[in-house]
């Protein structure tokens, strides 16, 4: 479980599903059971279209709240389909960059991923960096120097306050939407990799920075990965569309594992 000076979080990734109906309907029973854990911070990554009315909503001190799967990393211009942090700042408190679909799917580079870094930094934003190996290089024994390669590439030369409102979430690829979750020994030796380069850049920052697993989170098997020691929730993917299992999911992140 999350050490007592970290507050549990755990983020529900809607990627491109619901219609606004349902996401209304999703919001609302996630409320219900994020405001039975109040020892839980809870959020919820709706598509675009959809982040405004469930901002609205939700109300200005609701039990969930809500962020953004991805952000470009300019302020303003000719990027046709992009949007701004600035856009966004005002109806979001996460904001998610470098998950695997944006890495491997749109083909973005660690450079590019940093930019984006930059830009919830930039409006002072909740930044959730996401990091993980493809099972190629999990199987070639290169997953540490994969991960290892991305947060350094994100965070070098950043500044203790970075670091301390920074979540980091390990999301091992070969994981997401297979059903096939990597074992909480898996996640313990990726979770001690990134809190041990977390503390060769500022060790007091380090212990303030929340690390969540992703990948096949469900709620018979959150219990496990939110024991681990530097494991601080989850990103929670499919099952954050069904609201009973991401409910159990909140329980099993909250000082009594459910």
């Amino acid at each position: 479980m999350t050490s007592t000076a970290r507050i549990p979080l755990v983020l529900g990734n809607w990627k491109m599903h619901t219609s606004l109906a349902e996401a209304h309907e999703l919001a609302r029973m996630t409320g219900e059971a994020a405001a039975r854990h109040p020892e839980v911070e809870v959020g919820l990554l709706p598509p675009y279209p959809w982040i405004v009315p469930l901002a609205e909503a939700l109300g200005t001190e609701p039990a969930v709240r809500v962020g953004a799967q991805d952000i470009a990393a300019e302020t303003a211009g000719a990027f046709t389909g992009d949007v701004a942090a600035e856009m966004l700042a005002p109806y979001v408190r996460f904001m998610l960059v470098g998950h695997s679909e944006r890495r491997h799917g749109h083909g973005e580079t660690d450079a590019e991923v940093r930019a984006k870094l930059d830009a919830v930094y930039r409006v002072d934003r909740i930044p959730v960096l996401a990091v993980g190996e493809t099972e190629e290089e999990r199987q070639a024994g290169r997953a540490v120097d994969v991960v290892t390669r991305q947060l350094a590439a994100a965070l070098n030369d950043r500044p203790s306050a970075a670091l301390e409102t920074l979540v980091v979430a390990y999301e091992p690829v070969w994981a997401i939407g297979t059903g096939q979750a990597a074992t909480p020994d898996d996640t313990s030796e990726m979770a001690g990799v990134v809190r041990s380069l977390l503390h060769q850049l500022d060790q007091a920052a380090a212990e303030r920075t929340r690390i969540l697993y992703g990948g096949s989170v469900k709620a018979d098997n959150a219990r496990a990965f939110f024991a681990v020691p530097d494991i601080d929730g989850g990103l929670v993917g499919g099952a954050s569309l069904d609201a009973r299992a991401f409910t159990g999911i909140i329980a099993a992140a909250g000082v009594d594992g459910g």
